[in-house]
């Protein structure tokens, strides 16, 4: 298992309940008191340390190498029954950007997101979780077939941005993802917006507008990353940690300033650490979402989801 560096109490204490376990397992020392002791100091740890979180630490756990990522989610959720779908029937397939349809119960969805790689090669291969503009096309593709069939729509946010290189900009990079804005808020189904990991910038927001939007519990969802927040006004990656702080990137930041409308709560330590877990969490959320949201009119739901994003902020004429 790795390990962040403010959870490395837990490493030494797990690891002396490995050596524990190998001298009762070697020998013929009776070490039950012991081992009971160790995993009663393991649990106290992890409550000091995960129910006092500061804000880059969520960011640090929303990136662990080990957390489910967006295929995880739906393959897990629809028991293998997922069906993707690939191409914007334009340029290419976007690996970055995955969707197709899957049950849930007896209920059909369509799903969007981000898909991260959780080694090199797949990381590559995944261009980090960064689409270029082929990917939202692809998803506005996806969502319009899901409005065709009136299948409601799933999106599950989990991109460091959207890829920022030159060919992207020169494909219409900041087109593709102001066009998903401008569709979405008129697709004629039920949409449900959840970050699962890292919600940065119009990458995250391109597949962001919904009629209920949720937040796992170790996730951030931000205009800008604590990193490059930094290096803009310090000029330096060192104060990341302030400006994580100054962003209020975190669930509860989000809540609090009514942006989103539920934090789901992740498995003591994040989502890694029990998976199976989240991954039920997240489907009985889902399906009672969708179950509430089914009981209005198309209409109302898109003067209501008009009017969530209207209502943000303070301007004046």
């Amino acid at each position: 298992m790795e390990y962040l560096d403010f959870e490395l109490p837990l490493k030494d204490l797990n690891e002396q309940l490995e050596n524990c376990k190998k001298l009762g397992d070697d020998g013929k020392v009776d070490v039950k008191d012991m081992l009971k002791e160790i995993k009663s100091q393991i649990v106290l740890k992890k409550k000091e340390i995960y129910e006092s979180l500061t804000p880059w630490q969520r960011v640090q756990l929303s990136r662990h190498p080990s957390r489910p990522y967006t295929l995880d989610y739906i393959e897990n959720m629809t028991s293998n029954n997922f069906l993707e779908l690939h191409g914007d029937r334009n340029i290419s397939d976007d690996k970055a950007m995955i969707g197709g349809l899957g049950k849930l119960n007896n209920q059909t969805f369509m799903f969007i997101g981000q898909q991260k790689g959780n080694n090199i090669k797949s990381r590559q291969y995944r261009n980090f979780g960064m689409a270029n503009p082929e990917g939202y096309r692809k998803a506005l593709r996806l969502m319009k077939l899901a409005e065709k069939f009136s299948l409601p729509i799933v999106t599950l946010i989990d991109t460091p941005g959207a890829y920022p290189g030159i060919e992207a900009e020169e494909k219409g990079q900041a087109e593709a993802i102001a066009r998903n804005l401008y569709e979405m808020f008129k697709i004629r189904t039920q949409i449900i917006v959840v970050v699962i990991g890292e919600g940065a910038s119009g990458g995250a927001l391109g597949i962001g507008v919904g009629d209920k939007i949720m937040m796992l519990e170790n996730t951030w969802y931000s205009v800008i990353s604590p990193e490059s927040c930094s290096s803009i006004l310090w000029r330096s990656w060192d104060h990341k940690e302030q400006a994580a702080e100054a962003l209020k990137l975190t669930p509860m930041d989000m809540k609090k300033n009514k942006l989103i409308d539920k934090i789901i709560k992740e498995p003591l330590g994040g989502a890694h650490q029990n998976p199976g877990k989240i991954y039920n969490s997240l489907k009985k959320v889902i399906i009672n979402t969708f179950n509430e949201l089914k009981k209005q009119s198309i209409n109302e739901l898109l003067k209501k989801r008009m009017a969530r994003f209207t209502d943000i902020g303070v301007y004046s004429d």
